[in-house]
């Protein structure tokens, strides 16, 4: 990734645009029109219409209108502390974390593939969440003595709370003290965390009435770019998490690894 890159994406996040449509209409609907409306129909071919590139809007751009929305409807926490950030690009330059952060999500890509295609929901957005949050884990947050302990409110690959269960209806709201210990180790399940992350992105979806019939596709549609960053929003309720989740819904290697064909190693006959 680019120090431009970088740099464009951090000045996307901190400016609203004013003249962006808003994603919520009058009905309390989810609408999305991330102000392509200019060059989303023209001949990319066409120098005029890449002269005019650099204005388009950003799909992690939210009108200050959005995020009022957004914040009254599920909460959401603004941007990480500048140095949180920094920390976090440095994580993504560290080469043998990288590498068994995409071990461990090979492990889950048949998962993935099997929930995401049930549900409507692109895998890459489920492999990005993924890969983010494994790749940015906190030592020992995972330890069952840390998880009753009640230190960490989030657990398992897609850093889900028990409050997620209650949201899709396995849990309880009055839940015992018995019934949230079995919720966290649900939690700590990767295969049932991998479910339960792809049912969210289901169950936020129906509620900005999103597509549901099809996957969500950033590369074809403006519109599918917004709403797959609005996505990647509530899951974190960080501002600049978007751009990073996006970015990596682009990385090569991580496409090789969810729509790669494994084939069984055979012995050879002797």
């Amino acid at each position: 990734m680019s120090k431009g890159f970088i740099a464009t994406v951090s000045l996307g996040l901190v400016s609203l645009v004013s003249g962006t449509q808003p994603l919520l209409a009058g009905d309390g609907h989810f609408r999305i029109d991330p102000g392509f409306s200019s060059t989303i129909n023209s001949d990319t071919s066409d120098p005029a219409v890449l002269s005019t590139e650099g204005q388009r809007s950003n799909p992690v751009d939210f009108t200050a209108e959005e995020l009022k929305e957004l914040q009254r409807r599920f909460g959401v926490h603004g941007p990480q502390p500048e140095l949180a950030q920094l920390l976090t690009l440095g994580l993504d330059q560290l080469t043998p974390l990288r590498a068994r952060t995409v071990n461990r999500l090979e492990q889950l890509q048949p998962i993935i593939l099997r929930e995401s295609r049930l549900q409507g929901v692109n895998p890459m957005l489920v492999a990005a969440v993924l890969f983010d949050e494994l790749q940015h884990a906190k030592p020992g947050e995972d330890l069952p003595l840390a998880v009753e302990s009640g230190l960490f409110k989030t657990h398992g690959p897609a850093q889900l709370s028990v409050g997620e269960l209650v949201h899709q209806g396995l849990l309880r709201p009055d839940a015992s003290e018995a019934e949230l210990s079995a919720a966290r180790q649900q939690l700590l399940d990767p295969e049932r965390n991998v479910v339960l992350l792809v049912g969210k992105f289901a169950r936020l979806s129906r509620a900005l009435a999103l597509p549901t019939d099809r996957p969500l596709d950033a590369s074809s549609s403006p519109r599918d770019a917004k709403a797959l960053a609005t996505l990647a929003y509530l899951h974190n309720g960080k501002l600049d998490y978007p751009a990073r989740i996006l970015s990596y819904m682009q990385d090569p290697s991580l496409h090789a690894l969810i729509y790669s064909i494994r084939k069984p190693i055979l012995s050879p006959v002797i």
